[in-house]
């Protein structure tokens, strides 16, 4: 029995050296470097989603503003918050403008590696003439009934018949769909000049720009001047014309 309880003490000789080893050695933590830099301040903000205010000329109140927005960003470059520095003046327009800032984002500044925070400022000037609804007003292109025939008759040319007054059409450059479209026609016209029928010999492959061209001679009335080479326009006669818009001839 004695010898059974010495050869246990004998055993845990050595474990108990070495915990106690152990426990006199220093205790080793990992260590994260975190950057005490304070935000990079500028007042030359690098976009890489610049904002963009959507705005019309009542949000102006027909005169331009400007304003300035202080900018926060975190070291992603994300916008954390953006409050007005100098207002336009309408509360309303200054949403306008941090909003569209909330929704962009800018370049890090980064300054030995790591990446810091970010206080800028953006100056925006806001135009009457460079609002959404003054844009879309001069960007808008409208054709008219330039047919062929009416075209060679404005020009005082010799034509086969005359419309009594150019025929009323309106086709904005949308409707074309990025294309020329060219619409040819006959219709059936009286002794009176009264156009009865209209019948597309070609269409233009857009059905609203077909029927906006049949309506338009539909409501239209020739005339014929009286000559021995037109005596038979008075009698129920079929005339033909056609008429082209093309992409880039808008006015």
């Amino acid at each position: 029995m004695k010898q059974s309880i010495c050869l246990a003490l004998l055993v845990s000789l050595p474990i108990s050296a070495v915990l106690a080893a152990n426990h006199d050695k220093p205790l080793k933590l990992t260590t994260q470097k975190i950057s005490a830099e304070p935000a990079h301040l500028t007042t030359r903000l690098q976009w890489t989603k610049y904002p963009h205010p959507v705005y019309k000329i009542a949000d102006l109140q027909d005169r331009d503003r400007v304003a300035i927005i202080r900018v926060y960003a975190n070291e992603e470059g994300k916008i954390t918050k953006a409050e007005v520095k100098e207002t336009t003046g309408l509360g309303n327009l200054d949403q306008k403008l941090v909003d569209a800032v909330l929704a962009a984002r800018i370049k890090p500044y980064k300054k030995n590696g790591i990446a810091l925070s970010t206080i800028g400022y953006q100056t925006f000037t806001l135009k009457v003439d460079e609002a959404e609804d003054d844009l879309s007003q001069k960007n808008k292109c409208t054709y008219h009934f330039d047919s062929k025939n009416w075209l060679k008759q404005h020009a005082d040319k010799s034509v086969p018949f005359t419309y009594v007054n150019q025929p009323e059409l309106n086709i904005d450059k949308d409707e074309l769909k990025y294309a020329d479209r060219t619409v040819k026609f006959k219709f059936k016209v009286d002794k009176n000049g009264e156009i009865k029928h209209v019948k597309l010999t070609k269409r233009s492959g857009i059905n609203e720009i077909d029927q906006k061209v049949v309506t338009a001679v539909e409501q239209s009335q020739v005339g014929v001047k009286r000559t021995y080479k037109t005596l038979w326009i008075y009698k129920k006669s079929t005339l033909s014309d056609q008429i082209t818009f093309k992409i880039n001839e808008c006015n």
